[in-house]
């Protein structure tokens, strides 16, 4: 498969680039072994360096080109978990650990950024937080039918300039969170496709500031957000977007998903997704909905709604390798009743994991994907599906 071994070679970059950095900054010398095993393990490199981890990593979206590159310095604070006396029984909670970190990025279609950002945890106050920001230069392609031209290709460059707030309390000693996102986007839209097609994308070049609010409710009770064996990730936001928020458009979208990951047997962990998104009113056409799996480019299929469902199967072979299996199908149409009439778009495919953390339980590897037509490579850290 084209740039496997590319991506192979670029997983074993970034640990000699750790282990580069981390042997001028160390004085005492930090083992590459796990305690437990002997195996080849980067979890104490993480913890003795202050959590410090230089990330080259290899873009794959088919939608920027299909290959490019970005490195992301992050810090890893790892957090001890939530000890609660509930009922006079101690209740342990895993709380994530804290993301500080920036992107600087370059893809094959010319889309390059810089991005900044953190998520972290107020432990006294039980509220995770999530910040960023940058500026992108997005070049993206999206699908347009005609009534007399039918399906086109359409090309745009997109400035943008994103602010992105997020923060969620934890409701009680439960595992529910309530809370609020923010989004600022600053677009300057421009047609760069088919010189025949100028005249019909005039009404989409323009300058706009998107301020959008909204609510959320969220449910968490995974062992690990990187990489998880059980549990529930279910989570529900409604947001709106309006002139009072200094927006230039008047809409409202709702999300909501649900990851649930369940041990099977010793060996066998299955996952599934079930993921919807639904516009009201007249939001602009790069914020529609769209079909988001593996193998599926980026904003290929999209809807004024979509539902989607994917499972995985990780099998552990030994402690430290795993095989990966997923599949799944959805839809995006612009009416509910025409649900039915709607094509269903499906990808399916399989990978590999490496036990690379095992103090934070974090898997990497290479996923291969086969959706309508197409053919597509990810690389993966953690879990595939991560929102």
């Amino acid at each position: 498969m084209k740039g496997i071994k590319k991506q192979i070679a670029c997983l074993f970059v970034w640990l000699l680039c750790c282990g580069i950095m981390f042997g001028q900054q160390e004085k005492k010398r930090v083992s590459l072994k796990d305690s437990l095993d002997r195996a080849f393990d980067v979890s104490d490199y993480v913890i003795d360096a202050n959590g410090f981890v230089p990330i080259p990593y290899i873009i794959t979206e088919p939608a920027l080109g299909g290959f490019g590159g970005a490195l992301i310095p992050v810090f890893i604070n790892k957090r001890p978990p939530y000890l609660d006396s509930v009922k006079e029984k101690l209740i342990r909670t895993p709380v994530a650990p804290d993301i500080t970190g920036g992107i600087g990025l370059y893809t094959a279609n010319n889309t390059w950024g810089l991005i900044g950002f953190r998520s972290g945890t107020l432990v006294k106050s039980r509220i995770k937080y999530r910040i960023g920001g940058g500026y992108l230069n997005l070049n993206m392609s999206f699908y347009k039918t005609f009534d007399q031209l039918g399906e086109k290709e359409m090309k745009f460059n997109f400035k943008l300039v994103p602010v992105f707030l997020q923060a969620i309390k934890r409701i009680g000693f439960s595992h529910w969170y309530g809370g609020f996102k923010y989004l600022f986007l600053k677009t300057d839209t421009r047609y760069v496709g088919d010189t025949l097609l100028n005249h019909l994308a005039k009404e989409f070049e323009q300058e706009q500031m998107i301020s959008q609010l909204g609510a959320i409710i969220e449910l968490d009770t995974r062992d690990n957000i990187f990489t998880p064996d059980r549990g529930i990730k279910f989570h529900m936001e409604a947001v709106c977007s309006d002139n009072v928020l200094g927006s230039d458009y008047d809409y409202w979208l709702l999300n909501y998903f649900m990851f649930w990951y369940r041990p099977i047997s010793k060996k066998l962990v299955g996952g599934l997704r079930i993921d919807g998104q639904q516009a009201i009113s007249d939001p602009p056409f790069y914020l529609l909905p769209f079909i988001n799996m593996r193998g599926v480019p980026a904003a290929r299929h999209q809807g004024t709604a979509t539902l989607l469902s994917e499972g995985e199967l990780r099998w552990d072979i030994v402690k430290r390798w795993s095989a990966v299996t997923f599949g799944g199908a959805g839809k995006a149409f612009d009416e509910w009743n025409a649900i039915n009439d709607a094509d269903w778009v499906w990808s399916y495919g399989a990978g590999f994991r490496y036990l690379l953390a095992r103090k934070f339980k974090l898997r990497v590897g290479i996923d291969v994907a086969h959706g309508p037509g197409t053919w597509a490579y990810y690389i993966v850290f953690g879990s595939n599906w991560q929102k």
